[in-house]
């Protein structure tokens, strides 16, 4: 017998800062979603940088349940999307795009010009997401990011992409 499905229920989401007390959820977070992902050092390295983290999270606190994060390093007249990730349980949900929302607005406030981010070229479906945001590929950095194991290590090109504010 087929079990009927039930719609999930809509979630109250909020955005809250990244700090260190969220990091051990969020690496293992990182571990589930990505096959190189970020290390505890990353994400510290970036917290000590002052770089924009966001924690996108649903429920009120303490047992606030965690449905992505992203961080995204400023420059002059623009501002590079780092890292961006959805809780696997709560992708296909629209979540991406609300980070996405929000670090727009954030960037705008904060004079930029353009979002800028790199993708792998495997990663289809996150490209496809971009995509569908208004980001537009404009370069190619071979061997970008890490590929295979350690014992077998390879890179994969990342696609440049831009999004004008």
């Amino acid at each position: 017998m087929n079990a009927i499905l039930k719609p999930a229920q809509p979630l109250e989401a909020q955005f809250e800062p990244m700090t260190a007390a969220w990091l051990d959820k969020v690496v293992a977070i990182e571990k589930t979603a990505y096959d190189h992902p970020w290390t505890p050092g990353n994400f510290i390295d970036s917290l000590n940088a002052g770089y924009q983290a966001q924690l996108l999270t649903a429920g009120a606190l303490p047992q606030s349940e965690l449905l992505g994060y992203f961080v995204a390093m400023k420059g002059v007249d623009e501002v590079h999307l780092l890292n961006i990730t959805v809780v696997p349980a709560h992708q296909r949900r629209g979540w991406a795009r609300v980070m996405l929302d929000a670090l727009a607005i954030w960037a705008r406030g904060q004079g930029a010009q353009w979002l800028w981010l790199e993708v792998r070229v495997s990663n289809k479906r996150a490209k496809a997401i971009y995509e569908s945001y208004g980001f537009r590929e404009v370069g190619l950095r071979r061997n970008y990011y890490p590929s295979g194991s350690v014992l077998s290590p390879r890179r994969e090109d990342a696609v440049v992409m831009s999004f004008a504010l």
